[in-house]
């Protein structure tokens, strides 16, 4: 059974034509996915979309979500990627937060929501502290909605405050972070392959 990774930028840039450090950290997880036989679809950039306000899986009026909820849940793994904004997540990474609100009444038969067993990993970077809070929130927030989060289950990269250096900038990644990207993708697929097997009973 293979396996299949969507990653989501959350980046506040909406134009894909203006590079992201939170791609770059994205590409460096989903490299990491691919050695690890998982089949990583295109990143969506939230930014670039329509996603209404609200707590429904359909706000109407353009709304776009209803597309994005259908990738992220054809997939096993979800990859939050989002860069740290006043040492918090990004407001877009907290709309979609918001938006996944609407699978507490979405449950099937045996109470499960339908992000039950998959997988959740977070993607972080910034030039500012905040990354171990950011997660937290993140974490936390996709925890209640369903998601498993697996032992290490982030990967971050945090520059210098206020610097003028961002992770896509840099010229090589720096060795704690590419051991991280490599724990964090090894142990997301191997629970979601423990998972596809064998869902949470509910």
């Amino acid at each position: 059974m293979k396996l299949r990774c969507q990653p989501i930028n959350c980046t506040l840039k909406g134009d894909a034509t203006h590079s992201s450090s939170t791609d770059a950290m994205i590409a460096l997880l989903a490299k990491q996915f691919k050695a690890c036989d998982v089949e990583v679809a295109e990143t969506i950039r939230i930014a670039s979309l329509n996603i209404a306000a609200g707590v429904s899986s359909d706000e109407g009026n353009g709304d776009e979500w209803p597309g994005v909820r259908e990738k992220i849940l054809a997939a096993d793994i979800l990859i939050f990627g989002t860069p740290i904004w006043m040492g918090q997540p990004s407001s877009v990474a907290k709309r979609v937060l918001e938006r996944m609100d609407a699978f507490f009444d979405e449950t099937d038969k045996q109470g499960r929501m339908p992000s039950y067993s998959k997988v959740a990993v977070v993607a972080i970077v910034g030039n500012e502290d905040g990354a171990h809070h950011s997660f937290a929130e993140i974490a936390q927030s996709l925890n209640d909605t369903g998601w498993t989060i697996p032992a290490v289950a982030c990967c971050y990269w945090v520059g210098e405050a206020m610097g003028s250096v961002d992770f896509k900038d840099l010229k090589t990644t720096p060795k704690k972070v590419a051991q991280t990207a490599k724990m964090v993708a090894g142990n997301a697929a191997h629970l979601a392959g423990l998972l596809k097997a064998k869902p949470f009973p509910g």
